[in-house]
């Protein structure tokens, strides 16, 4: 019948998506009962498959709308629309928008479609420029929806890292979401949704990616040529995100960096509270990574997040969900874990998720590094509950 045709249709379509069988299923689902969403939010990480499970979506919207057996190609049909954060280019003093980075962006889905916002900065080389969707881009936004589709069937608007758009964004684009034109759908992409207006929540569903398992990034590394021995263990490693695990297969050397960078601070800041002399060590290292780049330093403390959650499993003896085990020999995660626990957990990731907003606002670098030090030479001799 018609509803197993259009299931066959679309999963036989070219585009990767690693796991989420369930979501994808509900999705084709509701395209065939008549039940889609005009607004909908894909909530999880880019390594999860959000972009490719928004790209496979909006392929099956316009073959089933349209009633076309041809194959839809969602980086190039002219029914599926983009959008996502830009940083301006040239010395014209004009705002960027996403067209203009529209062939950065096809090469980018062809080569990263799991990759993170900041693969897509240096991707387009926006060094310690923040991209944003701003109100000149919800104009384009607004052309496009207001266009008939090209195939006569659904049109699709994809927004990615929609909580890049900024306040005068997202009001313009309000009425839209809430009553968009006919045969057409808008998927707003984020990793936190709760980052977005809320009246623009209250008028999307949302639909919330998990992490994919580890027997499934597994296949797909030994699909890509991975031997299965390291396709098991990078599987492990990766946290159930398929970026991760593509790091990881090339080897990505920026994490042993990181890995030295954190024994380095959490070293010193354990010393500090005894040592007077370890403050000026401790000063050296925040000037140090200072001069990464703000991008680079989201991504330490991102990465010192997942370290200190690895000492807190383990501190727990969950031994079995420890992934990570530190390259360095020198260091000890058993012995450092002793100093990660209840009583100072929920205060350690305060304090690094507020750096990482601090630094997300263009603050000062060396201040944020310097203030957040100080408090973790405190936090780490904390007494657990």
């Amino acid at each position: 019948d018609l509803y197993e045709v259009n299931h066959y249709i679309c999963k036989m379509r070219t585009i990767e998506v690693i796991g989420q069988k369930k979501i994808l299923d509900q999705l084709v689902d509701n395209i065939n009962s008549g039940r889609k969403p005009h607004a909908q939010i894909f909530e999880g990480k880019s390594g999860y498959g959000t972009l490719p499970l928004a790209l496979k979506y909006a392929s099956c919207l316009i073959e089933i709308s349209s009633q076309d057996t041809k194959k839809v190609n969602p980086r190039n049909h002219p029914d599926i629309h983009f959008f996502f954060p830009v940083v301006n280019r040239g010395s014209t003093g004009s705002p960027s928008t996403s067209k203009d980075f529209m062939s950065e962006w096809k090469t980018f889905l062809d080569q990263s479609p799991y990759g993170t916002l900041n693969d897509w900065y240096d991707h387009i080389d926006a060094g310690n420029k923040q991209g944003i969707i701003a109100a000149d881009e919800a104009q384009n936004i607004i052309k496009t929806l207001s266009l008939k589709s090209f195939s006569g069937g659904h049109k699709v608007l994809i927004i990615w890292n929609a909580d890049k758009m900024n306040t005068s964004c997202s009001n313009k684009l309000l009425k839209w979401v809430e009553e968009p034109n006919k045969k057409t759908s808008i998927i707003l992409i984020c990793e936190n949704s709760d980052l977005l207006l809320s009246t623009i929540q209250s008028r999307c569903q949302l639909l919330t990616l998990n992490r994919i398992t580890d027997q499934e990034i597994e296949g797909a590394l030994i699909k890509k040529g991975v031997d299965p021995e390291s396709a098991k263990i990078i599987a492990f490693k990766s946290e159930g995100n398929f970026n991760n695990a593509i790091c990881l297969a090339k080897k990505n050397i920026k994490s042993e960096d990181f890995e030295k960078l954190f024994i380095d601070w959490v070293r010193i800041a354990f010393k500090a509270k005894a040592s007077k002399n370890s403050i000026s060590h401790l000063l050296d290292w925040c000037d140090k990574i200072s001069r990464l780049g703000r991008e680079v330093e989201k991504q330490f403390l991102e990465y010192s997040l997942e370290f200190f959650r690895q000492a807190l499993v383990l501190n727990y003896g969950a031994i079995g969900l420890v992934s990570n085990e530190p390259l360095d020999k020198s260091f000890s995660l058993k012995k450092f874990s002793a100093f990660v626990g209840g009583g100072n957990i929920e205060s350690i990731y305060e304090e690094v998720e507020k750096a990482i907003f601090h630094i997300e606002k263009n603050g000062n670098s060396k201040i944020v590094f310097t203030d957040l030090s100080i408090k973790l030479t405190k936090l780490l001799h904390k007494k657990s509950k």
